[in-house]
Order: C-alpha cells, then structure tokens, then sequence
C-alpha cells in the first residue's frame, strides 16, 4: 500500500501537484527510475477516468465505472498528502496548501489539471439546474445527458463546442454523434434538428480527419454554425445566444432549443493563474509556460509542467498527458543527475470521435498538424469497429492496468518513449 501522510509535511525532494492522470503516471515513471522523497498533493479521494463519461452520457455505462479510490494508484514509496495547493511560489520554491501547510521542494511538477468555469457564461448554471441543458464533462451530470437524450421525443437538440481551449476537444462531436445515431435508431432523427454551435471554423483542424466527420454530419442532417461562441443562455425561454466569432458588429445569433449539451469555459485553476508560472501570452486562461518540447519552465529550471494546466499549443487529451509524462520523467531525472534534458514531446495527441454506436475514428497528430498514426498496420483513416472496441474495453483497461502504473503500449511503445534517458 502506499504512504499517506497528512498535510504537516514540510519539505519533499520531488513534489507533484495533481493526482490525476498526469501526476499519477509521473510519479509511477520516477519511482521505476529509483527516484525517492516525491510527494504527490492530491485533495480527492476518488481517481476518475474521465474520457468514458462520454458512454456514460450514451447510456453505455454506469458512471462508477469511471471512479476508483485514490490511494490504489499512488505507487508505492510516494508520500500522498490529501490536500490542495493554493499557492505556489516558485522563487523561494514551496507551495501552500488549504490546510494552511507550507512544502518546500527541491523540484516542482505542476500536473494540477484543469477548472471548470460553469459561472463564466451567464445562465449556463441556471439552465442545467432547470434540466434542460447538461454536460458531459461532469461526473455527476453525465448521467443527465443520458436522460435528456434517451427521453427526447423531437425537436431542437443543440451541442455546443466553445472558444478557448479545453480538454478532450472532441468530446462535444462524440456525444452529438452518439445522440444523433440514437435518434436514428429509435426511428425520430426525422423529427430533430441537431444543430452543432461551434466556434471552430471547421469541423476538424486536419483535412483528413475533416473530410471523414463531414460525412458523419451529411449522413445524420447535422445543422452546423461554424466561428460562434456562446455568450449566453436564457434558461426560461430555452435560448443560447452564440455571436460570430471575431466579428467587430459582434453579430449575434438566437438558437432556441429543447435540450442543450454545454461545455463549460476552462483555465488553469486560479492558484496557477495568479502564480509567476502562468504564461503572460495567455492571462485569460493561465496556463503553465513551458518549453512546449522539453515541458521545462523558462524561468525556473527546476519546474515541469504536463497535463491540461501546461501551456502547449496543442489540444488537451489524456493521450497527450501519458505522453508527456515520459518526457518529463526522463527530463526530470537528467537535471537531478546533473545532464541537461533531452527528451523531446512531439506534441502527440491522440482524440478518439466515436461516430456512431458501434464506430470510431482515431485521429492522432503532432505538432506537425499533420495525421501522425501510431498503431502498425491499421487504416485508422476511416470509421472502424475495432476502434470502438478499443475505446469501450481496451483504452480503459490500458489505464488501469498499464499507464498509471507507468507501462507502456506494446504496438506504441516505441513512440511512447522518449529519446534521451529510458525510464
């Protein structure tokens, strides 16, 4: 079993902020490489996989299923403090926790994740209250997507893909898909307008991805609204208010609907933002700057960043984060022998778009934004059931079972693992 400890800790060689995917990984890999004194800070009990919330609001499976303890996926030798960092202040390098503890570190890994906005777009809180609207990116409302979807007799079903950058970007495509080929089958497709309130100027960013999701959105009628960004929902009158994107008129829209998929706005949590790690060129959200290869601060040598809180200008995915894991692993453990990091992120991301009960479409890139495939011997250019199985059963017993206990893929393990030191 791991070490828990309380949160009077004062000092760890190696502390981790963030116990969720990325912290977790990084700590495993640093254990295997021999590395003791690291202390993870994590204030939940319960671990969450959070990219089958997706099938829980298909009706596919139970919310639980994404949720195990905690303390099971610590590695063993790591100090677990149960706690939440509230401050960080890398100059005189400790962090203070809402308990009021102070914990000096030799080195910082800032895996903390992402926040929540819900009160960022007026009326979004209201709305979901009412039960009208819900969102997938909720352990307890995933469910009530569900409900909303399963229980839709015709009408307006309106999904909505925000601004600025959050995690699993493809996520509100899934569930609209997912809800459209319900309809399909329960025989009311006919009967519903799917409209699509996108502030992405295309369907996808890569046109070979694009071009197979644009005859997933011809073949289910989908109604798309390219460059609109939601500013507002009227929960009484059942209205999203989206304005055209990058329009001096600021142009708007009125979209009635009769059930809503909402994506709340998303930033570093506010500790992060007002820390000297956020990156200046993006205030609004305050990610953590770093080196987008290396994942290395600028300015404070002994501090990495990964996951959804770093400041890389890709998209937020856990394949991204199991990724950049490795890299700071390895980078991590060379600045402590004295070396210079070399390990290199590519910016891999991997976004799986279920496209249908039953079919699946991988679309990985890297910073080349170019399709950047990493399973052997397979077109995954198209939509494949193989694909689905992957994301029903395979990635989520990977994750358990593999990568937060630092393994790898064995058909990806060669691009999993960074060049410079193995971990």
């Amino acid at each position: 079993m791991s070490e828990y400890i309380n949160s009077q800790t004062t000092h760890s060689r190696i502390v981790i902020v963030g116990g969720g995917t990325a912290g977790i990984i990084t700590a495993s890999l640093l254990q295997r490489a021999g590395q003791t004194g690291i202390a993870i800070i994590e204030p939940s009990e319960q671990h969450f996989y959070q990219p089958i919330w997706t099938l829980v609001g298909a009706g596919l499976v139970q919310k639980e299923t994404s949720a195990r303890t905690e303390a099971r996926y610590i590695p063993k030798g790591v100090r677990w403090v149960q706690d939440a960092v509230t401050e960080i202040d890398p100059e005189k390098q400790y962090v203070i926790t809402h308990s009021g503890a102070r914990i000096g570190y030799d080195f910082l890994v800032v895996a903390v994740g992402i926040q929540l906005n819900w009160n960022a777009i007026p009326g979004l809180t209201d709305a979901i209250q009412r039960g009208d609207a819900s969102s997938n990116y909720s352990y307890d409302l995933a469910p009530r997507t569900w409900d909303l979807i399963r229980n839709f007799k015709g009408g307006t079903a309106l999904f909505h893909m925000p601004n600025n950058p959050i995690k699993c970007p493809g996520a509100p495509q899934k569930i609209m898909y997912l809800a459209a080929d319900h309809f399909r089958r329960k025989g009311i497709l006919k009967d519903v307008n799917v409209i699509y309130g996108c502030s992405t100027p295309a369907i996808y960013g890569v046109k070979e991805y694009a071009a197979v999701l644009s005859q997933v959105v011809a073949r289910y009628g989908i109604d798309t609204r390219f460059k609109q960004e939601l500013i507002e929902i009227r929960p009484e009158k059942k209205e999203a208010i989206f304005q055209l994107k990058g329009d001096p008129a600021q142009q708007r829209t009125t979209i009635p609907y009769d059930i809503l998929h909402v994506v709340p706005p998303q930033s570093a949590p506010d500790f992060v933002r007002d820390s000297p790690l956020a990156d200046p060129d993006t205030p609004k959200e305050g990610w953590v700057k770093v080196d987008k290869y290396t994942l290395q601060h600028p300015n404070y040598s002994n501090v990495f960043a990964l996951g959804d809180v770093a400041g890389t200008p890709n998209a937020k995915t856990g394949a991204a984060a199991s990724r950049q894991a490795r890299v700071v692993a390895s980078n991590l453990v060379a600045l402590i022998r004295g070396q210079e990091p070399t390990a290199r992120y590519d910016g891999y991301i991997a976004c799986p778009v279920i496209t249908a009960y039953g079919r699946m479409l991988l679309c990985e890139l890297d910073y080349t934004h170019r399709p950047a495939p990493a399973i052997p011997f397979i077109n995954t250019f198209k939509e494949r059931y193989d694909m689905w199985l992957l994301k029903k059963y395979g990635l989520p017993w990977l994750y358990w079972n593999v990568l937060l206990r630092g393994g790898t893929i064995p058909l990806m393990a060669k691009r999993e693992v960074p060049e410079g030191l193995r971990v």
